[in-house]
């Protein structure tokens, strides 16, 4: 994209959360400048420089990264934090078609989608995760400022639910009420999913969310061994995570959660302790990764002198990267198809009523958990290097 961009003599300017911590391959591959964090101000000053002159002085335009006349990678110095995200205008949906966004949604999922941001933020320090772009701040724009978005997304395009994209939607319980009060006084009602944390969901937020339409709420789940959260900097007890899940199921909320594999420390006991955990919390769905080392973040320093990949940088993502001495990417595909398969033959097995293809289903889940488990034995040896 930086090279058709370039062909047709367009500047490139990058940012978001992976280009900073590789500014120099960005800039080699034809990049002008990388944003480092928030981008609105800074773009529009690289704007105003460009279109001012076709080799702009940079120098002062504050959070960016560029190539000098000479050659040299010149740091800026860093630019603040965005105070009132009040001040920043409504997303311009209306820049591109949406439509077939809203119809593929419909077409595969039986809804169309929207998504829309209420914070910028996490000040959680979970090790694996980057904190790139909005630092370990939280900020949230006011109720009234989202609820006017959700209001003109429900005006021009009525999808028929929205996505809170929030690192942790309800982090703040106040700023929650006050938004779900906001809504009932304009008669706002919208079915929504977003992302919490086990700790902080309580009664009354729960209770809140089913109220405005919450129909399903994902957590960071990652493991069911204590010592992998605890090495994760999760902040969470595996008990806490069941307890939510439980609390949301009781007020009609699905539960989705994501699992991660393969992160630094973690023995076969602790893949058995997720399994037992996944029963034990019973969600609704959940998703399985492999942890991968992401540039600038805790896991990555932990292992940045095992860290390698056989294919260019420019050709690979961060999932390509290998760790030197952790078991094979084909271990880890055998321990999800385990995982997925052992936690679903006990749903099935513990599922109210009977129907002859629940027999089949029973078969099909216990072959795979079989397999899985064979696959794991004989991939055992297998590391990566």
């Amino acid at each position: 994209m930086v090279r058709e961009a370039k062909a047709a003599g367009v500047p490139v300017v990058l940012g978001g959360p992976e280009p900073p911590s590789h500014a120099e391959e960005y800039l080699s591959c034809g990049a002008d400048a990388i944003v480092v964090g928030e981008g609105e101000e800074a773009m529009e000053e690289l704007a105003l420089a460009f279109s001012a002159s076709a080799s702009p002085k940079l120098e002062n335009v504050r959070g960016i990264v560029f190539r000098d006349d000479e050659g040299s990678v010149v740091r800026t110095a860093p630019r603040a934090f965005l105070a009132d995200l009040d001040l920043l205008p409504m997303p311009q949906r209306d820049a591109i078609d949406l439509e077939p966004y809203l119809r593929v949604w419909k077409e595969h999922h039986g809804r169309s989608s929207l998504s829309l941001v209420c914070a910028r933020g996490c000040p959680y320090h979970c090790d694996w995760c980057s904190h790139a772009v909005y630092g370990k701040t939280h900020r949230r724009r006011s109720p009234s400022n989202v609820a006017s978005e959700l209001e003109e997304l429900c005006r021009r395009y009525r999808p028929d639910q929205v996505w809170y994209a929030d690192d942790v939607f309800t982090i703040k319980p106040s700023w929650l009420f006050a938004y779900a009060e906001e809504l009932g006084r304009r008669g706002l009602s919208v079915p929504f999913e977003c992302i919490s944390r086990a700790d902080r969901l309580s009664e009354p937020v729960v209770d809140t969310l089913a109220r405005m339409g919450c129909f399903r709420i994902w957590i960071g789940s990652e493991s069911g061994s204590q010592k992998i959260l605890d090495a994760m900097r999760r902040g969470v007890k595996v008990e806490q995570v069941q307890a939510a899940t439980r609390l949301c199921q009781s007020r009609d909320i699905e539960v989705g959660m994501f699992i991660m594999v393969g992160y630094e420390g973690e023995e076969e006991e602790d893949l058995r302790a997720t399994v037992e955990h996944l029963k034990k919390a019973g969600p609704d769905v959940f998703l399985t990764t492999v942890a991968y080392p992401i540039k600038g973040t805790g896991y990555y320093d932990k292992v940045r002198d095992r860290v390698g990949s056989s294919r260019a940088w420019e050709l690979r993502s961060d999932r390509d990267l290998v760790i030197a001495g952790r078991h094979s990417r084909r271990y880890y595909e055998a321990a999800m198809k385990w995982i997925v398969s052992e936690v679903g033959f006990h749903r099935e097995l513990h599922r109210s009523g009977f129907d002859v293809g629940r027999i089949f289903r029973l078969a099909k889940r216990g072959v795979r958990w079989a397999a899985g488990r064979v696959e794991m034995a004989l991939r055992a040896g297998e590391v990566e290097g």
